[in-house]
């Protein structure tokens, strides 16, 4: 009797050109012919993996998404898993390049979009949820307080206001002083001899005087409002205040922006959410946060199967068996591929190269 060594040499290797021509039929001829070589064998049997395995691929994903969701999750990722997964690739790595043009690319879409001059901001913003938090506001003494000195207190708006003053008081001078004639210039002169006596620019006096009132009477202002407006009309001021700007198309917002080439405003939030990013994700105070949410949200789901996890995500079977129909075009083109067909072949090949199996394997040869 042949051994299977001597039958795979004294028979040459079919063309694989003319085997993949030949499809299943030729498969079966070689199974029954009488003259089968380990090479025929393993051609015939790749050939039958791929056909089974895509007739098979829809239930087989199903089976195994089943089976994975029975899983406990602490079986395949620790604690320790989560926590590399979050550093390593998340944490320690800064938005890519790609990625922040995406989002540049993304929020100039939104933005700037033609659906938004027909959306209103109350389409955006519910009346309730505005009442909500004016009355959260309203209910709470510091937040109210907070709101009150951003509105009226604020040194920014009273420097604004003094600049705003000044000007008007200085250019009511000069318009004046050009029209009375010779008691303007007998003014102008005064205004000379006061600046050369105090040694003082009658401009700068002028600011500071209006800085310095504005300022204590934006004081006195602030804390009589602390002190004389309720809760309730408080949170009337927000209500009121949202009613008078939330009729106004979502667009209305791009008028505090700029879309320029060069001074885009776009391009300076994108760039201020990678300073800030970058910023944060190397702040071992982040990390503190992130491992401690991390434990917690482990202690509570580690014992949880990967099921039960998946459908707080609404992840479910019917979900998977929708991704699974997505996915079987990919699927069916991965094992009719080359590099498939290849690993195939190879491990079948190492299989009948195996000592015990040569030596017990018979093969028919007329």
């Amino acid at each position: 009797m042949q051994t299977s060594k001597d039958s795979q040499n004294q028979t040459p290797p079919v063309d694989a050109e003319h085997k993949a021509d030949a499809g299943n039929s030729h498969s079966q001829s070689n199974l029954s012919g009488t003259r089968l070589t380990i090479d025929g064998l393993i051609d015939a049997q790749v050939e039958f993996m791929q056909q089974w395995l895509s007739k098979q691929a829809a239930p087989l994903s199903i089976e195994a998404w089943q089976w994975f969701g029975e899983q406990p999750l602490n079986k395949y990722i620790s604690r320790e898993h989560l926590q590399h997964l979050i550093n390593d690739w998340l944490l320690n790595q800064p938005i890519s390049e790609v990625m922040r043009t995406d989002i540049r690319d993304i929020l100039h879409t939104v933005i700037y979009h033609p659906v938004n001059d027909n959306v209103p901001l109350s389409e955006l913003v519910d009346d309730t949820q505005v009442e909500t938090l004016a009355n959260y506001v309203g209910s709470h003494d510091e937040q109210r307080n907070v709101l009150i000195h951003t509105l009226i207190g604020n040194e920014t708006f009273a420097d604004l206001l003094t600049q705003t003053l000044y000007h008007a008081i200085n250019d009511f001078m000069e318009t004046t002083l050009d029209k009375a004639g010779g008691v303007g210039k007998l003014m102008k002169l005064g205004r000379s001899s006061f600046e050369k006596a105090t040694n003082r620019n009658l401009d700068e006096k002028l600011q500071a005087y209006l800085h310095r009132n504005i300022k204590d009477l934006a004081r006195r202002a602030e804390t009589n409002a602390q002190e004389h407006l309720s809760n309730e009309e408080v949170a009337r001021l927000m209500v009121t205040g949202w009613a008078r700007i939330k009729d106004q198309p979502v667009s209305h917002l791009q008028t505090y922006l700029r879309d320029e080439p060069d001074n885009s405003s776009i391009d300076h939030i994108e760039a201020s959410i990678q300073q800030s990013y970058n910023r944060l994700r190397m702040s071992p105070y982040l990390h503190s946060l992130v491992a401690a949410s991390i434990d917690t949200w482990y202690a509570n789901h580690q014992a949880d199967t990967i099921a039960t996890i998946a459908a707080s995500l609404y992840i479910d079977e019917q979900a998977m068996t929708q991704f699974s129909t997505v996915l079987l075009p990919i699927i069916y083109d991965a094992l009719a591929s080359p590099w498939f067909t290849a690993h195939i072949r190879d491990m079948l090949q190492a299989f009948y190269n195996q000592p015990n199996i040569k030596e017990s394997l018979t093969l028919n040869n007329a």
